[in-house]
């Protein structure tokens, strides 16, 4: 109510609240620390396009009227509801407020809910890509530069990295000794790029998991290497369903958790 009229809509910091209930929650836990405590303020102190998340977000009806609404037809309405408010000259900010959320802790409901982020991401990107100079007309050059990053980027590294990895675990064990003594010159590259990747990777969420007070659950960033992997599992059969089942809403079933942290904070405040 501060701000002026052009700020649409506020993003609330999501947690995961059922972190112990497996490493897959804890690594979801990283996530989100990475996404909303550290990649998202970024975006919004730069008044750069932000993919919203799906929780606690507060905007103003007459905009959220004015733009359209959610698409129906988007499996990640929120994350296409937040670049197309950037390109209708409104913005989206970050709230200093934490709202609880149960992650999948199991792999078969987690890739179902990854597979639909996945699958939402590229369906936004098609969709904002029809008319690309009018998408950075109206995003400017470096919300759009950014809008690459954030979706274009992010899915495709999850569908290139199992074909690197095969390619460089031939070329290193499989190809004959002339071809990878020929081809020792291009080491280098690979190894920088895939361990800048990580690096990157594990950057954000760190500083995330500090500024969350989560720095004790860190160890899991140690699984990226295979986290990675599930991640491109998920692309995959995300690219898989754009085309042959585009609006497969694969639901998440809550409830099931088996450990809580607000819980466990609640049951150690001392009340007078």
């Amino acid at each position: 109510m501060a701000a002026d009229e052009r700020l649409a809509c506020v993003q609330a910091s999501l947690t995961i609240d059922n972190t112990t209930d497996s490493w897959l929650a804890r690594m979801f836990t990283a996530d989100y620390a990475g996404q909303f405590d550290a990649f998202l303020p970024g975006l919004a102190a730069l008044r750069l396009p932000l993919p919203l998340g799906g929780s606690s977000n507060h905007f103003r009806t007459d905009v959220l009227r004015q733009v359209g609404g959610w698409d129906s037809y988007n499996v990640t309405e929120d994350a296409d509801l937040g670049i197309r408010l950037s390109r209708l000259g409104y913005r989206s900010g970050v709230l200093s407020s934490v709202t609880y959320e149960e992650a999948p802790a199991r792999f078969g409901p987690w890739l179902k809910q990854r597979t639909r982020w996945y699958k939402g991401w590229m369906q936004t990107w098609l969709v904002h890509m029809r008319r690309p100079w009018r998408l950075v007309r109206e995003l400017t050059l470096a919300g759009a530069v950014a809008f690459q990053l954030f979706l274009a980027c992010n899915v495709l590294a999850a569908l290139v990295h199992p074909i690197f990895m095969a390619g460089l675990c031939y070329s290193l064990l499989a190809a004959q000794p002339l071809q990878v003594v020929g081809t020792m010159h291009a080491a280098p590259v690979f190894a920088a790029t895939l361990l800048g990747g990580y690096a990157s990777t594990i950057a954000i969420d760190l500083i995330g998991l500090r500024r969350g007070g989560l720095l004790a659950h860190a160890w899991v960033l140690a699984l990226t290497p295979l986290y990675w992997f599930l991640l491109s599992l998920a692309a995959w059969r995300a690219l898989c369903q754009l085309v042959y089942d585009p609006q497969r809403w694969e639901k998440t079933e809550h409830g099931l958790a088996k450990t809580s942290r607000l819980s466990a904070a609640d049951d150690r405040q001392t009340w007078p």
